[in-house]
């Protein structure tokens, strides 16, 4: 008896952790997503089209590393809620949850890294490149949106 005990505690720890992961990594994907949007973006329309390309070319590292360091523990955090939640009452959160990261997902590898690309390699003129941007602008709010309700949506979960 004292093993069952043990082990559900441990279970329960486990999913402790990966709901913790979910939360506080869309939050964190969020942030860090509004930060890019706000600071950066603000910023990239301030500049002529042609130096904000330039910039881009020369930047573009910096903003591509920062997303893996959040998306890959928040993808973990929410495979390992959905599956410690299966058949319980919070499955339905965590599952809303997962598809608004998957939305963000699609948004990111569909639109984001080809409109990245295209700003670093050069390819866009200065006034395609001007229109691009106010796109991505756009699309990035959605991709924020997205992401701060999927915390919320954990949070939620966790008062299933």
């Amino acid at each position: 008896m004292a093993h069952v005990v043990r082990i559900e505690r441990l279970e329960g720890m486990i999913k402790t952790i990966f709901n913790i992961l979910a939360i506080c990594g869309a939050a964190g994907f969020s942030g860090v997503m509004l930060s890019i949007g706000v600071t950066l973006g603000g910023y990239w329309q301030s500049l002529a089209p042609d130096e904000f390309l330039n910039w881009f070319a020369k930047n573009n590292q910096f903003v591509s590393k920062a997303i893996p360091l959040i998306v890959l523990p928040t993808l973990i955090g929410i495979v390992g809620s959905v599956w410690f939640s299966w058949g319980n009452a919070d499955l339905k959160y965590w599952l809303a949850s997962a598809l608004c990261l998957l939305v963000v997902i699609v948004l990111t590898f569909a639109f984001f890294v080809p409109a990245n690309t295209a700003f670093a390699d050069g390819t866009l003129g200065a006034t395609e490149a001007a229109a691009k941007l106010n796109q991505w602008l756009t699309i990035h709010n959605v991709r924020i949106g997205f992401a701060m309700i999927a915390a919320i949506l954990g949070c939620l979960a966790i008062q299933a």
